[in-house]
């Protein structure tokens, strides 16, 4: 894989920003790849959790070795700590990332593909939240998923508000004093799309049993569901915790159409 670090300019945000890009390259240890192998590739865009950035995926994960034989592009922004909204004091994140982004990305590398069933979006936690945010309410991505998703960010989750003040929650979710009918509610954004009869992405979802956001997850599947929207749901034991985050994202690269081959594990 190449690792390109791109610093770029967003007019949504007018500030500098960074991203990670993670892109296939003819090696010796792909030698059957050719021209036509790296066009229109499959991308994941990997967002990161509240406590991390672009770079922790990579530095924290085996991402870039388990990606290493597949003809695929991985986009790694950054989002600070705006919950993938746009806040309340004037920093479009959403926009930027669910919008502006897939654009900058096919403008710099046009070998990266724009359509629906090859774009897949994938986090953790608040990148989690984020994942299912930007699906349900685009239709920019087939297949979304979420490790340890923080899909309740109302300040109903004593634990997560206790991270940052009331200040900050009411700066980054927008109509805390009405979340259900909230474009940050991502229950509210799953009826919007019935309702227009747009397609739903496929969903995932792990979380574990000792994880402070375990409980949300249960009733956010349940609320999903209610709706006729399934979810793959993986419960098992495991914590808020970059050891479990780094084991199952190669349970969602096996689910996401795209020929994964694990690596070759001799014990």
């Amino acid at each position: 894989m190449a690792h390109i670090q791109v610093n770029y300019f967003s007019n949504t945000l007018l500030k500098d920003c960074q991203m990670d890009v993670l892109l296939p390259q003819r090696t010796a240890d792909n030698p059957d790849w050719t021209k036509d192998t790296l066009k229109d590739l499959p991308v994941i865009y990997l967002l990161h959790g509240m406590s991390d950035d672009n770079t922790s995926w990579l530095r924290k994960t085996r991402l870039e070795r388990l990606v290493k034989h597949l003809p695929i592009a991985v986009i790694l922004p950054n989002a600070d700590l705006s919950w993938y909204s746009n806040t309340t004091y004037g920093m479009d994140y959403y926009d930027e990332i669910a919008i502006e982004l897939p654009k900058i990305i096919h403008e710099l590398f046009p070998q990266i593909s724009t359509e629906r069933e090859k774009s897949f979006i994938v986090g953790t936690s608040m990148g989690g939240y984020g994942a299912y945010k930007i699906a349900l309410s685009t239709n920019h991505f087939s297949y979304a998923a979420a490790l340890s998703g923080a899909f309740n960010p109302s300040g109903s989750n004593e634990t997560l508000e206790s991270f940052r003040s009331k200040n900050y929650w009411n700066g980054v979710i927008n109509q805390r004093n009405d979340f259900e009918n909230s474009s940050d509610n991502l229950i509210h954004l799953a009826k919007q799309k019935l309702a227009l009869n747009e397609p739903i992405p496929k969903l995932y979802a792990w979380c574990g049993r000792q994880d402070f956001l375990y409980q949300d997850n249960q009733k956010f599947i349940k609320n999903l569901e209610a709706l006729n929207i399934s979810v793959d749901t993986e419960f098992t034991n495991g914590k808020h915790d970059w050891y479990y985050w780094d084991k199952f994202i190669e349970n969602i690269l096996e689910w996401l159409p795209i020929d994964y081959i694990p690596e070759e594990r001799l014990c």
